[in-house]
């Protein structure tokens, strides 16, 4: 027995150690550094080390598809089939044929055929399903999820995805996850403290520090990497900051390098204690689950937080859902109904390192998470555009799309005017009788041509 004491004493100074040696990094290269906003470069060179491993494995696949004489598969550019930008009129004309006019018949059976052509397009491929899946790569970034030319994976191959498989989840998983609890935790607890304290400048000052620290601890959790172009047009006090939205991670990417007041639906459960914590240093605007559905509070809320201008911005992702960063999908009219100038931001993720799209209707927030966790590394772009207000003689829904399109412009992505509610919802019946009415009106115009002749 005594001689397994020294063995013991040993054992527990050495575990002692390790953990002292890796609270001292954390607090050295992760925490201090989130603190004071600055950044060593280790997370960059990180990633330029990663894309040369990237090239050369997308290389070595390539080699030996040519060795074997195999094809090579190779995803769709943005994911959707090209259509022509016809109007039903001008398909319908050049179903007919031979430039005939659509004023002398009243009907033809091949009218048929265009809603068919349509109809057989849309359940191919369309413009809305492919939004809600994750965007396919060109290259293969060593992550079993995107690679689709197993075949071809060599021995070498197999051997460096299983050292990153075991770099992935016996080292960066638990240092993301020790990340995420100490920046959840200092976030409840910085602002517990916070909101004890009077209202003024000294309250304003430490609340925007600790949501500024907390955030950028969390950013490290998930090793992101963020650019940041145009600081100059970041959201000001009285404004509405909208963005596009692809992930729940997108606010913690914005809030890492700005203030804003968060709007959303009241919580139970871990979030519920976190909404409760945050909004005791900052005036955030929670709805409870009975008020979300009530357009009128929800934009009467809005409005007076957007009035007083000592307020923050509040942060919006008008889209209501996530949609894969490949495009923008039509922004709900409230937030461009209250008046106030809106800043709008365009948020795009580089999909090689890790996929930030969350499908909801595919993973639970937990499984999400723990993909996230253990992927390479979350890297995005951020535009702020300059700040747009509403122009005269130009309703909500206009402002909304102008608003839409220039952060589509800006990010690359491309402008649709679907609802993203389409993600867990049928077209609805008025777009299906709008169809209805444009192709009643060819007929019923051709009718009125043949009584006025």
């Amino acid at each position: 027995m005594s001689s397994l004491l020294p063995f013991d004493s040993l054992l527990c100074n050495l575990l002692g150690l390790s953990v002292t040696l890796w609270i001292t990094l954390l607090l050295i290269f992760i925490i201090v550094p989130a603190i004071f906003g600055v950044s060593f470069g280790i997370r960059r060179l990180y990633m330029k080390t990663l894309l040369r491993i990237f090239t050369w494995a997308t290389l070595r696949i390539e080699r030996g598809v040519k060795e074997n004489s195999h094809m090579l598969y190779k995803p769709l550019t943005n994911g959707i089939i090209a259509k022509d930008s016809t109007s039903l009129e001008e398909g319908i004309w050049d179903l007919r044929g031979n430039g005939r006019s659509l004023d002398k018949p009243e009907f033809e059976l091949s009218d048929i055929f265009y809603f068919c052509r349509q109809g057989m397009e849309s359940i191919m491929d369309d413009e809305v399903t492919k939004r809600f899946s994750a965007e396919e790569l060109e290259t293969w970034n060593l992550l079993s999820r995107t690679n689709y030319n197993f075949q071809h994976i060599s021995l070498r191959l197999t051997v460096l995805w299983g050292l990153g498989m075991l770099v992935r989840y016996t080292f960066l998983l638990p240092l993301r996850i020790a990340l995420a609890f100490t920046g959840v935790g200092l976030l409840v607890f910085g602002t517990t403290l916070v909101g004890y304290l009077p209202n003024g400048r000294c309250k304003e000052f430490l609340s925007k520090h600790v949501h500024l620290m907390c955030y950028r601890i969390c950013v490290r959790a998930l090793t992101a990497i963020i650019t940041y172009h145009g600081s100059e047009n970041r959201p000001r006090k009285g404004g509405i900051c909208v963005a596009n939205h692809t992930s729940p991670i997108d606010v913690i990417i914005l809030a890492s390098d700005g203030y804003y007041a968060m709007v959303g639906q009241v919580h139970g459960g871990l979030m519920g204690i976190i909404q409760r914590a945050m909004v005791k240093a900052c005036p955030h605007v929670w709805f409870e689950r009975s008020e979300v559905k009530d357009r009128h509070l929800v934009a009467k809320r809005l409005t007076d937080h957007v009035q007083d201008k000592s307020k923050l911005p509040i942060l919006i992702f008008p889209e209501g859902t996530c949609i894969n960063n490949t495009s923008v999908m039509m922004f709900k009219k409230g937030s461009f109904e209250v008046g106030a100038t809106v800043y709008p931001v365009a948020i795009k993720y580089d999909p090689r390192f890790g996929e930030a799209f969350y499908n909801s209707s595919k993973y639970g927030m937990i499984t999400y998470l723990l993909r996230m966790m253990t992927s390479w590394a979350i890297v995005c772009s951020v535009w702020y555009l300059p700040p747009m207000t509403r122009q005269e003689n130009e309703d909500a829904v206009q402002f909304a799309n102008r608003v839409k399109s220039a952060i589509a412009r800006q990010g690359g992505l491309v402008d649709l005017l679907w609802d993203g509610g389409l993600k867990r919802e049928k077209v609805k019946d008025a777009f299906k009788e709008e169809q209805q009415k444009l192709y009643s009106r060819i007929i019923s115009g051709n009718q009125e041509n043949r009584s006025r002749s």
